[in-house]
Parts: C-alpha cells; structure tokens; sequence
C-alpha cells in the first residue's frame, strides 16, 4: 500500500505594487491636474469660524478631505501645521491620511498597492543622511505607517545621493517622492541655481571626483530624477517640485523638465498668481506632467462643502485649460 502523494509545491507569486507615477497620471486624467494643499494656518481656522487648536484642525483638515475626497487627485496636507500642535497635531495628520484613502473612488492606497481612496502627498520635506534618512523614509513611505501617504515631499540639499533610503523604500511599496528643485521662495535662488565649477577648473564637463562643472544645482536634481524615471510609463515616480511662478528659472538654469519623465508639482496656482501664461512660460513641452497645487483659492471658499466642491471644480478645470488643452 502506498502513501497519499505529496501536494505539489507552489510558489507565491510576488504581487509588486502599482507605482505612484501610473497612479498619479490616471487620478489627474480623471479628475484634472490639480492638487488640493492643506494649509490650516491659525488665520484660516479663524476665518472658518475654528479654534486654532487641535480640535479646530481635525474639524478643518477632515471637513476639506469630506468635501473633495474623490473629486480631486490629490490632497497635500502641509505636515508643520500639524506639527505645531505637538503629538495630537500628528494623530490628526495621521487621521487625514487614513480618511483620503478612504475618500471616494480614487486612485489611493495605504499599502502602495493603489485600490481605493483619494491620493494624498505629504508635505514635510524631509532631508537628512544614512540612518536618519531611513528613519523619515520608514516614518511617511514604509507600508503600515500611520504617517505614510502615497508620496513625500523631500529635499536634495545634502547631496541627491543622500536621498537613497527614500528613493528605495518609495520604489519598494508603490510609493512616490517630489524632490526640491526650483522654489519660488527668492531664497532658494542662491542654492537652486548656483553652477558648480571645480577650483581653478575652467569650462564645463564631468568631473573626476564626481562633480559636474558648469551645471546648475537644479538642472543636477533634475537629472538625477530623470535617470531614476528612465523607460517609466506613464511617468515616473520620482517627480520635483518647481515652483509655478519662477518665471524664466527652468530656461536660466538649464533645467531639462522633459527629460525628468516624472510629476513636476507646481506650488503656487491660483491665489498666488500663476495663470495660464505663467504655467506655459515655466513648464513648456513638459506641461502634461504638472500637478498644480492650489490651497488659498480653494479653501478660502469654505467651509460650506458646497463652495469647497466648486471652488476645487474651477480650479481643477483652470488647471486643465493650461496645462492640457
């Protein structure tokens, strides 16, 4: 008699996660290119009729994200509003979070896998090297973070390299990351576009120890984005945040938008100025990928959900005018 036979084997299929980039570029061909930044600063509160306390940014920040959840194609919460409010600021932060990728039937997901939910890129900038890095990096990308939206704003100015454990982790759990480039804050001018030259190094040309003489620090990020976006389709998932009224900077400095092949989120639509001349003038032949983030013209209509709706409706379809057709 001969024993049962042994059940075959079978190997798990690694299932990869859908990549930000196709997420974002679906979500802004739905809903339009715009991103909905949530800013509550003590004047907004107060102009809502809110205490600026934490109970008045839970009311404001989940009121916004009720009112425009699935109507939009990304939420921007501004994390150093929530971070003034010390530890109970973040658990609201964390709540916003949770009730975007409940919101609606966008393109979200908590685990980067992207099934329901509105998209919500977190704006806290974070930059710093080795562990440290991959600390912030398992804190806003890590899948099972409260803290993890589906992308992270970071900054490059320790090195683009020095941004490695975000690049990773993002790249390993469908996440996305906008990397500072060109700001619109006039400070930015002395870093953003300074050129890189060796000492007593005419010209221009790759340097032996790894600099690259005659390139602007922005045009650098750029590349740096577009080397880790080559062959994505749509687009990449590593795009950069340039700054929607910088007027000639993209031209001044040399920088290759196209080529990046990744979201370029344009702060500074609406209430701060840049219409559509602005936006054609700064992002040109790469106008498809832009995500325009606006906050003041949209909040300012609230907080009758209603207004909210309408408001983000203009906007969003000012946004397409400029940027699509």
């Amino acid at each position: 008699m001969t024993g049962a036979e042994p059940a075959p084997v079978v190997e798990p299929v690694e299932t990869r996660p859908e990549p930000f980039g196709a997420r974002l570029a679906a979500a802004m061909d739905e809903h339009g290119p715009l991103c909905v930044g949530i800013d509550p600063h003590a004047a907004l509160l107060r102009a809502w009729g809110l205490p600026d306390d934490v109970d008045g940014l839970r009311e404001f920040s989940l009121r916004v994200v009720d009112a425009l959840g699935g109507r939009v194609a990304a939420f921007k919460p501004q994390s150093a509003f929530y971070e003034r409010h010390g530890s109970r600021g973040l658990a609201v932060l964390e709540e916003v979070i949770a009730a975007a990728r409940a919101a609606g039937p966008g393109g979200g997901s908590g685990s980067g896998t992207g099934s329901t939910g509105t998209l919500t890129i977190v704006d806290a900038k974070r930059g710093d090297i080795g562990s440290t890095m991959g600390a912030y990096a398992q804190a806003f990308l890590a899948d099972g973070s409260p803290l993890a939206g589906d992308a992270l704003t970071v900054s490059p100015y320790l090195g683009f390299g020095s941004l490695e454990p975000a690049v990773e982790l993002a790249a390993a759990t469908g996440r996305g990351l906008f990397v500072l480039c060109l700001t619109s804050n006039k400070e930015g001018f002395e870093v953003q576009h300074a050129v890189q030259r060796a000492a007593g190094a005419p010209g221009s040309g790759d340097r032996a120890d790894g600099g690259h003489d005659g390139v602007s620090v922005a045009a650098l990020m750029a590349a740096h984005a577009a080397v880790l976006n080559a062959g994505a389709e749509p687009m990449g998932s590593v795009g950069l945040v340039v700054g929607a009224t910088i007027g000639d900077a993209v031209g001044a400095t040399g920088t290759d938008l196209v080529a990046v092949n990744g979201p370029l989120l344009a702060p500074g639509v609406g209430a701060q100025g840049a219409g559509e001349r602005e936006l054609a003038t700064t992002f040109g032949d790469a106008r498809r990928n832009v995500l325009a983030s606006s906050s003041r013209a949209v909040l300012a209509a609230g907080p009758d959900p209603e207004a909210l709706v309408s408001a983000a409706r203009a906007a969003a379809r000012e946004a397409t005018q400029a940027l699509r057709d």
